[in-house]
């Protein structure tokens, strides 16, 4: 099943809430939320505080992407916050292994991130203990980059190593999502999209999520 994760860094952050919600009403499967510290990326969005205050505004599991130097300090924040899947980069200065310990023993799924100049290899040893990987086909940081379909090799790459362990995973895509990008991105084998303007910015966002979903 093809599940669309709509990203709050599109939303209009003066009604955050709302937005959540109205993602949730449109049948979007995940809420995608992007957390950058201005250090491990040179933006800065929002804290577990924000996402403690969105979590009572829908059911929907909340994916957070954690774009920031030490997830391991704050895992636990963002686990307490209401966080469903804790998804950090295999880049970041916190131990691989511990982290994704620590994140499931807070009750949450894991997930590894990679960046586009990552070999997508350096997740394999860690699988086993993840519910997703998120291949991002955009320099993390800003919204609106160009959509690198060069990353579909390590899509691809990953879903036959996943099914030749039998593994269920998720495979997530983040970066130019768009009705031109998601079945170059589903062909290659994710299920996951993270949509962020193409889904906020729609006239009908309804409407877009189930053209993305194919």
């Amino acid at each position: 099943m093809i599940k669309i994760a709509p990203s709050v860094l599109s939303c209009d952050f003066s009604k955050m809430g709302e937005e959540v919600a109205r993602m949730d009403a449109c049948g979007a499967d995940f809420i995608h939320i992007d957390v950058m510290d201005g250090h491990f990326v040179p933006n800065i969005t929002f804290g577990a505080p924000v996402v403690k205050c969105i979590r009572k505004c829908t059911d929907k599991v909340f994916d957070c992407h954690l774009m920031i130097s030490d997830p391991l300090k704050y895992a636990e924040d963002f686990a307490k916050a209401g966080a469903d899947i804790i998804n950090f980069h295999i880049e970041s200065d916190s131990p691989t292994e511990e982290t994704i310990d620590k994140i499931l023993s807070l009750g949450c799924k894991a997930g590894l991130t990679v960046k586009p100049k990552t070999p997508v290899e350096e997740v394999y040893p860690y699988l086993d203990k993840l519910s997703m990987v998120l291949i991002m086909t955009v320099e993390p940081g800003f919204g609106g980059q160009k959509f690198m379909s060069d990353m579909m090799g390590k899509v691809s790459a990953l879903r036959a190593e996943a099914e030749s362990r039998g593994l269920e995973l998720d495979i997530q895509v983040d970066g130019g999502i768009s009705p031109e990008t998601a079945p170059v991105v589903i062909e290659a084998g994710a299920n996951v999209l993270v949509a962020g303007s193409a889904v906020f910015g729609a006239e009908n966002p309804a409407e877009m999520i189930a053209t993305l979903r194919g």
